[in-house]
């Protein structure tokens, strides 16, 4: 009961966080931002946020980063009013480098896919 509890608070926080995000913060640093996953402890008071930085450029993370983290008490301010919820968990924002890492990758596996048709190619 209590692990539904807290899916359901994740799932608020995700889709509040990302509209707030998208239309409220002007901090120059934070631009596009994905937010990938939440996650909340066990008694919902500590909330890591997990963000990508869209458009892939990894050099811009940790100010991004840090632009979210100096507007994490508005935030909680604006979901405190938005959800109505007991306890507003403290926010802390990672940078998730998954989906950067799927693009290499994928990049390389058609680098070599490429290389392994030239050779073939070239072989006949």
């Amino acid at each position: 009961m209590a692990q539904q509890r807290a899916v359901r608070v994740a799932e608020q926080l995700h889709k509040e966080l990302a509209d707030l995000i998208r239309n409220d913060i002007k901090d120059p640093r934070v631009g596009l931002v994905s937010i990938t996953h939440v996650d909340l402890n066990h008694d919902l008071t500590l909330a890591i946020v997990h963000v990508c930085q869209l458009g892939g450029a990894l050099e811009g993370g940790p100010e991004m980063v840090a632009g979210l983290e100096r507007a994490a008490g508005w935030l909680r301010r604006q979901i405190k009013r938005r959800l109505r919820i007991r306890t507003i968990p403290e926010l802390r924002f990672e940078l998730d480098t998954g989906l950067d890492e799927a693009v290499r990758l994928t990049s390389m596996l058609a680098d070599m896919e490429r290389a392994r048709a030239a050779r073939e190619g070239g072989e006949e």
